[in-house]
């Protein structure tokens, strides 16, 4: 069986769209995959409950915990490693998982770890995507499924959707739009990961 885990740091949309897929295109016959863990570096992340609505697995490695620490990122990434590896993971997909990760931490899932980012890279890396778009002038914005490396937000580009950016648009309608062609996309890059 090749096992999947999710990490999140909120809602957990995108996690849900995979689980939903997973189940309804029933990945665990016709691919041999299940989503075998759902982690977050936050205990209230609302996508939690829904991983348990699912039977699906859950942890919580709070970064916060290792502030103290010498290396506290390191120290985060090297807990967050050991419970990853627990569930002998296939591949470990990025849903909204607001951390940057240790190129250590890079390194021990290359070629098995992707991210979903908001914009269509190589353009706007990092944060406040949508509004840097906007304020570009950018006709059209979108999202990108690409594998993860040391290099924040610059990893082989494996599938995009476009949007196109309206008038009227602001941060957050540009978002919507965005996260809507996600939800379709991110399930469709990791059956195809999943199927090769």
């Amino acid at each position: 069986m090749k096992n999947i885990v999710i990490l999140i740091s909120g809602g957990g949309s995108n996690m849900a769209a995979i689980v939903r897929t997973a189940e309804r295109q029933n990945w665990a016959k016709r691919l041999n995959t299940r989503v075998s863990a759902v982690i977050s570096n936050k205990a209230d992340a609302e996508g939690l409950g829904l991983a348990k609505q699912h039977g699906i697995a859950t942890a919580v490695i709070d970064h916060k915990a290792f502030a103290s620490e010498p290396h506290p990122r390191e120290a985060f990434g090297a807990a967050l490693m050991t419970e990853i590896d627990h569930h002998q993971p296939h591949l470990v997909v990025l849903a909204g998982f607001m951390r940057i990760l240790t190129p250590g931490f890079v390194a021990h899932y290359e070629g098995r770890l992707i991210n979903i980012h908001p914009s269509l890279l190589p353009a706007f890396t990092g944060l406040n995507t949508h509004a840097r778009a906007i304020e570009a002038g950018c006709k059209f914005a979108g999202a990108t499924v690409h594998r993860v490396t040391a290099e924040l937000d610059h990893g082989e580009i494996l599938a995009q959707a476009v949007v196109p950016v309206l008038p009227d648009d602001t941060a957050d309608t540009l978002a919507a739009r965005v996260l809507t062609q996600e939800h379709l996309m991110y399930p469709k890059a990791v059956e195809e990961l999943l199927a090769k």
